[in-house]
C-alpha cells in the first residue's frame, strides 16, 4: 500500500474509529488526544517497550492495539524483550542457563539460541499484523550500538551506546511499524544481548517520543491494595513512593529507570505502564487505564491571595468552567489555602466554612487532563487537608473522579455534596443546607462541563 493510498484509508475509517472510541470517553476527549498526537513528527509518536510474558499470553491484543493504532495514522517503534521465551528454549535444548549477580549469563550457545528465539518472536508478531492488513518490518539487529559488558562474567551481554536508525526510519517513511529485537552489536561486528528495558531507554533518548509505553501483565504500578495507581507526579510522589514497603523491588527499579529517564527529556514525554488490550483506553482518554507517570510540576501552596497570580487563576477557573468569575471574587472569598500548579494549568481552592475546610474550586485544563496533573494537585490538598467537602452539580463529569476519593455523598436536586475524612454526623445537615444555598461564583450563560 503506497504512502497516498495509505492516507486515505486513513482518512476513511478515521471518523468511524473516533466513534468506536467515545465509547470509552467523550468524544472531545479522543479527539483531542487524536490532534495532539497527529501533530508530531512519524518518529515522535511513541515507543512501546513489550515484554516476553506480553507475547506468550497476550498476543492478540497485543496485535489488535497496535492495529488500532495504524488505523488512525499512528505509528509506534515497537521494542520487544523475550527473556521467559529463551528460558524455555534452554530447558528444551538442554543449554545451562546460568546466572551471574541475578543476570544471565550469555555464552555462545546461549546466544545462538537467543537470535533464534528473537528471530522467532520477531517475525510472529510482523506476521501478526500484516494479517490484520498492517505494514510491519522486523529489525533484528543493527539498530543498537554496544559494546560488550566489562564484566566477564555476563559473556555476550552488551550495553548501548548508540542507536543506529536507519533501518527504524526507513520503516516508519513507508508507513510500516518497526518492531525491534533486543540485540546489540559491537565495533568489531559481535553480537550481544542486551536488556530490553536498557534498549527501550535509548531509544527514547534518540527519538524523544511524545509517550512512552512499556506494556506489563499487571497493567500498571499496583498500590498497597493491588490497585493500579493512575497517575505519578515525580515531582511531588517520587521519593515517598520509593519509601513504601509495598513498593516490590521489580517495580521500584522501573519507577528509578523511569524517573531517571524522564529527568533527561522534554517535560512534555511521559510513560505509561498497561496491558496490551488497555492500550486505547490509556492513550485516548482521561480516565486512562494504567499507570501514567511524569516528570510533573511543582504544586505550589498559597494562604494569601496577594501572593497568587490573579490572571492566571483567573483564567484557568473560567476556561475550566466555562464562565466568569464574579467581581467580588477574590474580596469576598475567604482563602485558607490555594494549591496551584507551576504552570497554572490546575488549582484547587479551598476556604474555611462551618467550621471546617471547604474545596470551594478544583479546576484542570483541557490540555494538562489525562497528564495526572490534577490528581497531583489533589493529593497535595489532601495532605494538607484530612477531612473537607464540596460540591459539584449533578452531571458534572469529573463526578466519578471525585466518587472515588470521596468517603460519602448526599445527592440533591442541583449540587451534589462530597466529603472525606472525619466530618461530625450531627453537622451534615447543615453543611449539606449550607452547600444547596450558596450562591455560585461563575457567571455563565448555561450550566458549565465543570463547575462548581
Amino acid at each position: 500500500m503506497n504512502h497516498q493510498l495509505n492516507q486515505q484509508f486513513i482518512q476513511s475509517t478515521r471518523a468511524t474509529i473516533v466513534q468506536l472510541l467515545s465509547r470509552l470517553g467523550s468524544q472531545r476527549e479522543v479527539e483531542l488526544y487524536l490532534e495532539r498526537f497527529s501533530d508530531l513528527e512519524r518518529s515522535r509518536f511513541a515507543v512501546i517497550k513489550v515484554g516476553g510474558a506480553i507475547f506468550r499470553d497476550q498476543m492478540d491484543a497485543l496485535a489488535s492495539s497496535l492495529a488500532f493504532l495504524y488505523r488512525v495514522g499512528l505509528v509506534p517503534i515497537v521494542v520487544h524483550g523475550g527473556g521467559p521465551q529463551l528460558d524455555e528454549a534452554l530447558r528444551f535444548s538442554g543449554i545451562p542457563n546460568k546466572r551471574h549477580n541475578g543476570l544471565r549469563t550469555t555464552t555462545p550457545e546461549v546466544l545462538r539460541v537467543a537470535r533464534r528465539v528473537f528471530r522467532q518472536m520477531n517475525q510472529q508478531l510482523v506476521s501478526k499484523l500484516q494479517l490484520l492488513d498492517v505494514p510491519a518490518r522486523g529489525i533484528v539487529n543493527g539498530s543498537f550500538v554496544a559494546e560488550q559488558s566489562a564484566d566477564t562474567g555476563l559473556g555476550l551481554v552488551g550495553h548501548v551506546t548508540g542507536v543506529d536508525d536507519h533501518s527504524i526510519i526507513a520503516a516508519l517513511n513507508t508507513d510500516s511499524i518497526p518492531v525491534l529485537t533486543t540485540l546489540g552489536e559491537t565495533d568489531s561486528g559481535q553480537i550481544v544481548n542486551i536488556n530490553a528495558d536498557e534498549a527501550a531507554q535509548h531509544l527514547v533518548r534518540h527519538f524523544q517520543p511524545y509517550k512512552v509505553i512499556f506494556l506489563t501483565g499487571p497493567g500498571g504500578i499496583l498500590d498497597q491494595h493491588g490497585d493500579i495507581i493512575p497517575a505519578i507526579n515525580l515531582t511531588t510522589d517520587y521519593e515517598n513512593l520509593r519509601q513504601q514497603s509495598w513498593l516490590h523491588s521489580g517495580m521500584r527499579l522501573k519507577l528509578e529507570q523511569i524517573h531517571l529517564l524522564l529527568s533527561q527529556l522534554p517535560p512534555t514525554v511521559s510513560v505509561s505502564i498497561t496491558a496490551p488490550d488497555q492500550l486505547t483506553t490509556e492513550l485516548f482518554t482521561h480516565k486512562g487505564s494504567g499507570t501514567l507517570v511524569r516528570l510533573g510540576e511543582t504544586i505550589e501552596q498559597f494562604t494569601d491571595w496577594a501572593a497568587i497570580d490573579r490572571k492566571r487563576l483567573s483564567d484557568l477557573l473560567e476556561n475550566s468552567f466555562s464562565g466568569k468569575l464574579t467581581d467580588d471574587y477574590f474580596n469576598s472569598t475567604r482563602l485558607q489555602a490555594a494549591y496551584i500548579s507551576e504552570s497554572y494549568r490546575a488549582a484547587a481552592i479551598v476556604t474555611s466554612e462551618h467550621g471546617y475546610s471547604k474545596l470551594d474550586k478544583f479546576a484542570v485544563t483541557d490540555n494538562a487532563r489525562g497528564e495526572g496533573l490534577g490528581s497531583a494537585v489533589w493529593n497535595v490538598m489532601r495532605e494538607h487537608h484530612p477531612a473537607l467537602y464540596w460540591r459539584a452539580r449533578r452531571h458534572n463529569p469529573v463526578n466519578h473522579f471525585y466518587l472515588r476519593q470521596a468517603d460519602g455523598l448526599y445527592k440533591g436536586p442541583d449540587w451534589h455534596m462530597f466529603w472525606y475524612g472525619d466530618l461530625a454526623t450531627e453537622d451534615m445537615p447543615s453543611l449539606y443546607q449550607h452547600i444547596q444555598q450558596s450562591p455560585a461564583t461563575i457567571v455563565r450563560d448555561q450550566v458549565p462541563a465543570y463547575g462548581q
